[in-house]
């Protein structure tokens, strides 16, 4: 199986090139797109970002103390903007009340206590996790989304349905551990979900992936 991942990986890479992933100045702000980003696309969460950049809010300290209904209204570009806030203001509340408002101080812990932390909010599902884990602290877990199952079912290698957790053990127990090619990986099957391997009508006579099955 380590052979068939690495085979993928290589493929994928040469299909599209390095993709430069997560956009985000600080952290910070890697893990608050890591949250807005939840059933939207990227540029609604940019809006978003920008807003609070504009209001000076994107800090624990001003997201802590602002009023939920000043937060979704900043937030609103992203789509769902009441639950949103709400969860943001979770992730933050564990943030300052576990490690004192610092993602520094917050790096220094340990993968899995940092994962079941981050589980622990309402709001932060394995996906938004993970992708907080590998992209705003330098944790080596892989992140599973829609177009990494999607790829992967198509290819016979898991059925779509299967759980988040059986995703990502396939990579975490083939692949050695290793921050940097985790996230182009991760990255790379973004791009081949949005420009090939699509949910209608793919291109399956374009896909670089053609005839790999486990």
């Amino acid at each position: 199986m380590k052979a068939k991942l690495t085979s993928i990986y290589k493929k994928l890479l040469k299909k599209f090139g390095p993709q430069d992933w997560w956009p985000g100045d600080t952290p910070f702000e890697i893990a608050v797109g890591a949250v807005l980003t939840q059933n939207t696309n990227w540029q609604n969460v940019e809006r978003a970002i920008a807003n609070l950049k504009r209001a000076r809010a994107l800090s624990a300290k001003r997201i802590h103390a602002m009023k939920h209904a000043e937060l979704a209204e900043l937030i609103r570009p992203a789509g769902y903007f009441n639950v949103k806030s709400r969860r943001l203001k979770n992730f933050v509340a564990y943030l300052v009340e576990e490690h004192g408002g610092s993602m520094a101080r917050m790096a220094k812990g340990t993968l899995p206590d940092l994962r079941h932390g981050l589980l622990s909010v309402n709001g932060v599902g394995p996906e938004t996790a993970d992708s907080i884990l590998l992209y705003a602290l330098d944790k080596p877990t892989f992140v599973i989304d829609a177009y990494t199952k999607r790829a992967l079912s198509r290819h016979g290698f898991l059925p779509y349905e299967e759980s988040y957790e059986d995703y990502r053990s396939l990579f975490m127990d083939n692949i050695s551990p290793d921050v940097e090619l985790y996230n182009e990986y991760h990255a790379l099957f973004v791009a081949l979900g949005k420009h090939l391997c699509r949910p209608r009508n793919p291109l399956c006579d374009q896909c670089p992936l053609d005839g790999i099955t486990p």
